[in-house]
């Protein structure tokens, strides 16, 4: 037991201090999860290559579609909070007085650290860091291409005799992985597109600035679970504060976007995704904020994902058939074994 302890902390030090290459590594088996398929169909009516460009041109411009749109709508806060960093810097100052006055000490510290410059700053550097991905995303394109044109090799591989047993078990928990990711991502999709948009809606009508901006970024935000919303829903509260100068307003726009996120995740998205991909909600946090610990952003994007394929790996060994159970969300029949 404590071999295999040792070995998982030594694996999980190589994954954090091997990022560079382990990070790319792992959303380009994401993409090709989600790819492959389309890759596999369209070779049957035209040459291998030909369907390589064409699912790799669909994936990129998607990619860039999604990434885009949330660099926009975080340009344009940093262009708003350079023409209003003024009115918004009084409007803290009033509230960190008003905390004084009855009491909460805090606010003094805060008031002396708290300069608007240095939020436009943190925003335009955010936005920086997103269009700086170039370098990341040339290099998961590159093991995505390598990776389409072996798909149907590797697979052939698995199924020969000198790597049985456990080459078909690998394909049919490839095979599975690669059937959730899809599910999961069609489903996150749906929700993220029908979260923006309301999102947008609410704040055009609710008179908040930039209500364009705030739906991409809610749209693109919610494709990381728990904390996307949470700042796709701090954000926008904390800019009408300084917009409207009201706590009510304010409050009514934080009770508006969380009732937003509440139904579209907590029960649109479950109704879609029905019990197949019935994970722990603990198990969903913990595995957002860890794989945020070790990679960064790019780690809570794919959190999730790399849950679901720990989990269908763990369901295919009798041995490790426990873990699926415990980091499920629902019962599992003996007879079947483990299913998300």
């Amino acid at each position: 037991m404590i071999g295999y302890l040792a070995t998982g902390i030594l694996v999980l030090a190589l994954l954090r201090f091997g990022q560079t290459i382990f990070v790319p590594l792992a959303f380009a088996l994401f993409v090709i999860a989600l790819v492959a398929p389309l890759q596999i169909k369209l070779q049957r009516w035209m040459p291998q290559l030909l369907s390589l460009l064409m699912t790799l041109s669909a994936t990129i411009f998607i990619i860039i579609a999604v990434g885009s749109s949330v660099t926009w709508g975080l340009s344009r806060l940093g262009q708003w909070l350079f023409v209003n960093a003024r009115k918004f810097q009084e409007v803290y100052v009033r509230w960190t007085d008003w905390l004084e006055e009855h009491g909460f000490a805090i606010a003094g510290p805060l008031a002396d650290r708290f300069d608007v410059t240095w939020l436009v700053g943190f925003t335009h550097g955010l936005a920086g860091r997103l269009n700086s991905f170039a370098g990341f995303a040339l290099l998961v394109f590159v093991f995505v291409m390598l990776g389409l044109l072996e798909t149907e090799d590797f697979g052939k591989r698995l199924q020969s005799p000198a790597v049985q047993p456990l080459g078909m078990k690998m394909l049919h928990a490839n095979r599975e992985i690669s059937k959730k990711l899809r599910r999961f991502m069609l489903v996150r999709t749906f929700a993220s597109i029908l979260t923006g948009l309301i999102v947008w809606a609410f704040a055009y009508f609710a008179g908040l600035e930039l209500a364009a901006a705030w739906g991409a970024i809610a749209f693109t935000l919610n494709y990381i679970p728990f904390l996307g919303p949470f700042v796709a829903t701090v954000l926008p509260t904390l800019f009408a504060i300084g917009q409207f100068d009201s706590w009510q307003m304010a409050l009514a726009v934080f009770v508006g976007l969380n009732l937003i996120q509440f139904l579209i995740g907590s029960y649109l998205e479950p109704l879609l995704i029905g019990t197949s991909l019935a994970i722990s909600p603990f198990a969903v946090i913990f595995s957002v904020f860890f794989w945020s610990f070790m990679w960064g952003v790019p780690g809570a994007f794919i959190g999730v994902p790399i849950l679901i394929a720990f989990i269908v790996y763990c369901e295919s060994s009798p041995g490790a058939a426990w873990i699926a159970v415990l980091l499920s969300a629902k019962s599992f029949s003996s007879s079947r074994g483990a299913s998300i």
